[in-house]
């Protein structure tokens, strides 16, 4: 059956920005150094100086949209510092500190927790490991969090993470090493529902997930491998990597509005729009 698709006026009668604060860090010291996904690659060559330009524009979009960004301040020796959502996950003015997987990320970690503490945010410090919004996501329209673990992120955060900010956590485990993070393989659109690649769970979490989310808008393969799950959605908006163009069209053809945006060089990292990119909500 042909899914029937909103006009631009219901679209913006339907779907309603909500204005959001981010916080970014330039790629100053971007590189890939070494190998921790399956996404990097050492031989590979990488331009930093595009790697900014094309940071910088993403941080232009968010401003474009009415989007408030703060910036993290990046250190030399911390090529994947750039990649700020995995630093924290902020709910109700708490940040949950990230405890990373690899050595050569954790004193990221010391970074993320003094901006926190010196901005005035609560913060929460972590007993297990996790990779903040890395694996962690939040639908306020649900007071429901939404967990991923499997590569990354202890299970056992999961239960940190509930009792830090008293809302329940749902468990979805990840079965594929290319997308190691909840958040290359699932994203809220608005603050109910979301967009997913169904392969990248376990049997049991795609069950979960159709139950939660039988309106979800289904990612295929060809969406995942272009970053098209790592986007950001302000409700109407959708920043999402221009490789994704497929995942675009279904963005599109569900009612929202894609914002494409070249982050091809620090897709060479394993990261694209989200990754980038950590929400700060009050």
């Amino acid at each position: 059956m042909e899914k029937h698709r909103s006009s631009p006026d219901q679209v913006t009668a339907t779907r309603s920005p909500g204005r959001r604060t981010y916080l970014m860090c330039r790629p100053a010291y971007y590189a890939v150094e070494y190998a921790i996904n399956p996404w990097m690659d050492t031989t590979a060559p990488v331009d930093a100086a595009l790697a900014c330009a094309q940071w910088e524009e993403l941080a232009d979009i968010y401003t474009a949209l009415g989007h408030e960004v703060l910036r993290l301040e990046p250190e030399p020796g911390l090529p994947d510092m750039v990649y700020a959502a995995n630093g924290a996950f902020v709910v109700d003015g708490i940040a949950y500190g990230a405890s990373f997987r690899h050595p050569e990320r954790r004193p990221e970690a010391d970074s993320h927790e003094k901006w926190y503490r010196t901005s005035g945010w609560t913060f929460a410090e972590p007993e297990h490991i996790n990779e903040g919004e890395g694996d962690f996501t939040y639908l306020p329209g649900r007071e429901l969090v939404l967990a991923g673990w499997g590569f990354r992120t202890d299970a056992r955060a999961h239960a940190e993470a509930a009792d830090v900010f008293g809302r329940q956590v749902v468990s979805l485990r990840l079965v594929d090493p290319r997308y190691y993070h909840l958040d290359t393989a699932l994203a809220p659109l608005d603050d109910h529902n979301i967009a997913y690649y169904p392969d990248a769970f376990a049997p049991g979490s795609r069950l979960l997930l159709e139950r939660l989310f039988p309106d979800a808008v289904i990612a295929d393969a060809e969406d995942a491998a272009g970053f098209g799950l790592n986007f950001v959605s302000d409700g109407r908006n959708v920043v999402i990597n221009a490789e994704a163009e497929a995942m675009a069209r279904k963005v599109d053809d569900a009612g929202y509005t894609p914002v494409p945006v070249d982050l091809s060089e620090l897709k060479k990292g394993g990261g694209s729009v989200k990754c980038c990119t950590a929400e700060l909500r009050r």
